[in-house]
């Protein structure tokens, strides 16, 4: 099983559409079986879509519009094999979309799950923060797939209450495999803080579990929340509700294994279930 998870940044970058065919290339090379994504935005005043045009799409929630300019469903139309996806937002980001996260599977979807972990739910705060996932069957096995996008430890509305709210929404779902996908904005390198305070809620890190990995690092520059950053962060990361045969974790889409298509680089997990 290939998973990848990676903030895209939608539609901030220079020629986004160039870096959105790169995408589109890369996940057809490398044939993953599930993709998380971060900061998929569509623009609020863009045309909505209509059913027809959604015919790969399952809803995670019927309010939800999709535009014509949504990220997941652009990059899913410039796949040579379109995957099943879903879209949910969380709040409007750079005061001009609808940002949200979004999970693309080659497998049907079975359902979803799309809830508020914060505290804060409202849509004109970036704080406010939701997961979203699908179950579907990947190599016959029966699996959830979760996209989050999370806020810093030391942050109002801190990381630590909406972890506590992920695995309080989650806990049910076991003993199905569960993996937990985002930008968690808690580095793996300080001590005390979200990285150790996932650990030992009982999840599991799939990069020091892996027989092959690098560095791992996916954001090596100042970017914006991490402004004064002068070290490389490993803040990307696929966690497992229990451990997992993880055959590699990569760093990809970082100019190495594949083009730089958003400020954050993506990981790239196999595993068997």
């Amino acid at each position: 099983m290939k998973l990848l998870t990676l903030n895209v940044h939608a539609w901030m970058e220079e020629n986004q559409l160039e870096k959105l065919k790169q995408l589109a290339a890369f996940i057809h090379e490398q044939q993953f079986d599930v993709i998380a994504l971060q900061e998929v935005n569509q623009s609020m005043d863009e045309a909505p879509l209509s059913p027809d045009d959604l015919d790969a799409y399952y809803s995670a929630d019927p309010e939800v519009v999709i535009k014509r300019d949504n990220y997941a469903y652009v990059l899913n139309g410039l796949l040579s094999d379109a995957y099943y996806w879903t879209w949910a937002p969380a709040h409007i980001g750079f005061a001009k979309y609808d940002e949200g996260l979004a999970i693309l599977s080659k497998t049907p979807i079975t359902d979803t799950v799309n809830e508020y972990v914060s505290s804060q739910q409202d849509y004109d705060n970036y704080r406010s923060r939701k997961i979203v996932g699908v179950q579907t069957l990947v190599d016959g096995v029966s699996a959830w797939f979760v996209s989050g996008h999370y806020n810093w430890w030391n942050d109002e509305e801190s990381f630590r209450g909406l972890w506590d709210r992920t695995t309080e929404i989650l806990a049910p779902f076991a003993p199905t495999p569960v993996f937990m996908m985002g930008d968690f904005n808690n580095a793996a390198e300080v001590r005390g803080e979200g990285y150790d305070y996932v650990l030992q809620s009982g999840w599991s890190d799939t990069y020091p579990n892996a027989k092959v990995r690098d560095e791992g690092y996916t954001v090596i520059k100042a970017i914006a929340g991490w402004e004064s950053n002068a070290e490389p962060l490993r803040i990307d990361y696929v966690f497992s509700n229990k451990p997992a045969q993880v055959q590699s974790s990569t760093v990809v889409l970082n100019g190495t294994t594949g083009l730089v298509v958003s400020d954050h680089f993506g990981v790239a997990v196999e595993l068997e279930l």
